[in-house]
């Protein structure tokens, strides 16, 4: 069954505007919060830690916005967020995952861009800290359910376009 049509549906655009914004904010937070993590934390001045939260989180606010600029595309949602909005968050999740997992090998292990401390917990086999993981997990999935519930989006389930 189609979404109603209320007055106050937001625009793909609206979504998508609120969706960088959220997830620019859940961003900054998870990057300051992981900060410890990496040698940088222990080798680093204050303006270099601060720098490199702020690069770190323009660069997830990136991923973000094309992960799921990427899933509307491979979906064909043109009508996200009233249409196909679960798929669309899987899709963005999985995106963000796979070049997470890519980007945290390539920068740690092979261009040794950044190095993460022995208290940050490693995937066994590949190596990717656990924290890069988690944050493609969780801050996706809040992104989404923030998106869900502001005002003006109706958006509730999974439905294919008309």
């Amino acid at each position: 069954m189609p979404d109603q049509l209320l007055p106050t549906a937001v625009t793909a655009w609206q979504a998508l505007l609120r969706y960088v914004i959220a997830s620019g904010v859940l961003n900054l937070i998870w990057e300051i919060a992981q900060m410890p993590l990496y040698t940088l934390w222990l080798t680093g001045s204050i303006p270099e830690i601060s720098y490199a939260i702020l690069h770190c989180t323009a660069g997830d606010m990136l991923i973000a916005t094309v992960s799921v600029i990427g899933a509307r595309v491979i979906l064909c949602a043109r009508n996200w967020p009233k249409d196909r909005f679960v798929s669309v968050a899987v899709i963005t999740i999985a995106l963000a995952l796979t070049y997470t997992v890519f980007s945290e090998w390539w920068n740690v292990e092979v261009r040794q861009a950044w190095a993460y401390r022995d208290v940050m917990p490693r995937l066994p086999g590949i190596g990717t800290g656990l924290s890069p993981l988690l944050q493609w997990l969780v801050v996706p999935l809040l992104v989404f359910w923030i998106v869900a519930r502001l005002p003006g989006d109706h958006r509730r389930g999974d439905q294919k376009p008309n």
